[in-house]
């Protein structure tokens, strides 16, 4: 009843396998894409962007990362804070190195180096899986922190071993450095994810995410029908390592400008990471944003309710947020293992049939 289909039918098979079948929810996302572009870049300000949407936005990428690796191929994965700060690092590289290119492609390339350092560490898939590819992956995050922090390069030889990002602009704007504005720094993490977010819809629905599917429900019988196991994989790796380069980028270059890679990028990075695509759900794109919305929006939500309203201490309710956080990965798992996508799933059902019951 409140989706009104009536009218709206298919004529082709590419009009009936389109990402938003319904006409209202085309609707919808294009109302979404209106107001993030020409409508929140004009009211934004330092507090929404630093707490809520530019930190939002990057995780969101990660989380998409970490999914296609992880919900779509069913690699399992602990190193995520790892590639970030592999992101980070090269694309600080590349920053001095080449000061005169576009910082855009400065991200990008960033993501192209974790892409090889992600099929490097994912090699080991080709043998292992499960429990010991995620023993694997959480070596490599131990690994790169170590490397990062003990190879005086990586840092250009500064003594106090952070890396801070320069001012690089876009079209005469400063999009990193003290001099950058809140609407800047939001705009350039949005181009990002919703290019990004395209991709990842378009490679989850073709070829290659279907050959990422077959691995991931039974790797034998993939194989026997055809599907190659060591492209999969080794794709699959490479693919959630350019999205988590380039969100590891955007974090320092953009959101954070100065980084000590055991601060930013330690082990507690990659779970967080990881909760964000059980909560939102597994194999979804929209679980990415979902799972990464929460995360971001919980700890500002407890700290203005229960610090600033009530006058808990700080450290209870970061505690408090912890529980919180583990209660609902046990909900999940147990009761709802496709997370808050899944939930949008029935509710939308719902709602476009009520108000039969079936």
């Amino acid at each position: 009843m409140f989706y009104r289909e009536a009218g709206d039918f298919k004529t082709s098979y590419a009009a009936d396998n389109q990402t938003f079948p319904i006409r209202l929810d085309r609707y919808r996302y294009l109302a979404v894409l209106f107001a993030a572009f020409a409508v929140i870049p004009f009211v934004i300000d330092d507090y929404w962007a630093n707490a809520i949407f530019v930190p939002f936005l990057i995780y969101a990428i990660a989380a998409i990362g970490l999914n296609i690796l992880v919900g779509y191929c069913g690699q399992l994965s602990l190193g995520t804070g790892g590639f970030m700060a592999v992101g980070a690092y090269a694309c600080y590289k590349l920053m001095t190195a080449f000061p005169d290119v576009n910082i855009v492609l400065h991200i990008l390339g960033a993501g192209f180096v974790t892409a090889a350092v992600g099929v490097l560490f994912g090699l080991p898939s080709l043998r292992i899986k499960g429990f010991y590819l995620a023993v694997a992956t959480l070596a490599a995050q131990f690994f790169l922190v170590w490397l990062f922090n003990k190879v005086p390069w990586f840092y250009n030889y500064s003594a106090s071993g952070q890396i801070n990002a320069p001012e690089r602009t876009v079209a005469g704007i400063p999009v990193t450095g003290p001099n950058t504005e809140a609407w800047a720094q939001y705009l350039i993490c949005l181009v990002f994810v919703v290019v990004l977010a395209w991709m990842a819809r378009n490679l989850t629905r073709g070829t290659v995410g279907r050959s990422w599917m077959a691995i991931r429900d039974m790797d034998i019988a993939a194989e026997i029908i055809g599907v190659n196991p060591l492209k999969a994989k080794l794709t699959a790796f490479a693919v959630s390592s350019f999205y988590i380069g380039i969100a590891g980028a955007l974090f320092f270059a953009v959101y954070l400008g100065a980084v000590e890679v055991g601060e930013a990028f330690g082990i507690q990075k990659s779970f967080l990471v990881l909760f964000m695509i059980i909560i939102g759900g597994l194999g979804s794109i929209f679980g990415s944003f979902a799972g990464a919305a929460f995360m971001v929006l919980l700890p500002v939500l407890l700290k203005n309710l229960l610090v600033g309203g009530m006058g808990w201490p700080t450290d209870l309710t970061a505690h408090l947020q912890l529980m919180i956080v583990g209660a609902l990965i046990i909900v999940f798992l147990i009761a709802e293992p496709h997370g808050l996508a899944q939930l949008w799933r029935i509710g939308k059902e719902k709602l476009r049939l009520w108000p039969f019951p079936h």
